[in-house]
């Protein structure tokens, strides 16, 4: 359940995101994952809340594990352009309830990908791992099923050790205006600290931005358990550029920064509560948003399995 007032507007967004994975031997997985959401939003800010229901297939694939070092991918994907797309736009993975500014870039139109993708490690030891996906997606507007006429790539390289993942991804458009994108990410989340930051970067034809996020969840207090230890502090500053006019690439009409920061509560059992305030300044007007949030998240057991 999403709550939030955008420059005096409020609305609020419940969300119901179904997941599964069913193993069918042992190199074949099936997954999927589907969104139930509604958006209400109040009437000239005072009267009363008006709404719909939406509902989207965001992932309905195959994986074969031809060996360690190779996975095909067959169905709708998740577009593997930078990482929050694949990562982090889960409901219990989001540290703030709103998506990034540029994370439309690399994955329209609608984030999904209906295609093949081959995926996996090329080479590592144990200091450095090379990992890649190589994809492509045709247009697809059918059964509830979305996909873009498109082709691309991600390389990630990982310092185990370290705990540090640097990548780049590069998207070619194929469908209707054909153009490329490019991003750069960076991951560092350290062994022995609860500290994190993740970055990316994004550029389209007509706009480019980043964004960078650091967390620190206070669980070196008393433990991860305790009262205090529960809370984690969050901060998000985001810039996108405006390269030449476009109404149709999901990110702002003009040079924007957002900082946003954010106070999330860990309760037992997969109970998350999130909060945030977030500061936009842009040549169009400036403004405040204010947002709350709760998750739970369970699992369970589809069928019993093999003793």
């Amino acid at each position: 359940m999403l709550s939030e007032t955008n420059a005096g507007v409020n609305f609020f967004q419940p969300v119901v995101a179904p997941v599964f994975a069913a193993p069918l031997g042992p190199h074949l997985l099936a997954e999927g994952r589907f969104n139930f959401d509604g958006f209400f939003i109040q009437n000239n800010r005072t009267g009363p809340y008006h709404g719909q229901l939406f509902k989207s297939t965001q992932i309905l694939q195959f994986d074969y594990i031809v060996n360690s070092r190779l996975t095909i991918v067959a169905g709708q994907s998740l577009t593997p352009f930078n990482t929050y797309n694949e990562r982090l736009s889960q409901l219990w993975q989001q540290n703030f309830q709103d998506a990034p500014l540029i994370s439309a870039v690399g994955t329209r139109d609608t984030g999904t990908s209906f295609g093949m993708q081959a995926r996996g490690n090329a080479a590592g030891n144990e200091h450095v791992q090379l990992n890649y996906v190589g994809w492509f997606s045709k247009r697809q507007d059918r059964f509830s099923l979305n996909g873009t006429r498109a082709i691309g790539d991600r390389l990630e390289v990982f310092f185990p050790n370290k705990r540090i993942e640097i990548g780049t991804s590069f998207t070619r458009r194929l469908q209707d205006t054909r153009y490329n994108s490019v991003g750069v990410h960076f991951y560092w989340l350290p062994l022995s600290s609860p500290f994190q930051v993740r970055a990316e970067y994004a550029h389209d034809p007509h706009s480019q931005g980043y964004w960078i996020e650091n967390s620190y969840r206070l669980s070196q207090w008393r433990g991860p358990d305790s009262l205090i230890g529960r809370v984690e502090p969050l901060f998000r500053l985001q810039q996108t550029f405006r390269n030449s006019p476009s109404s149709t690439d999901g990110l702002p009409g003009v040079d924007t920064t957002l900082a946003d920061f954010g106070l999330d509560y860990h309760f037992p059992h997969d109970i998350r509560f999130n909060s945030s305030y977030s500061r936009k300044f842009a040549a169009n007007g400036n403004g405040n948003i204010w947002g709350l949030s709760l998750n739970y998240r369970f699992l369970f057991p589809a069928w019993p399995g093999r003793k």
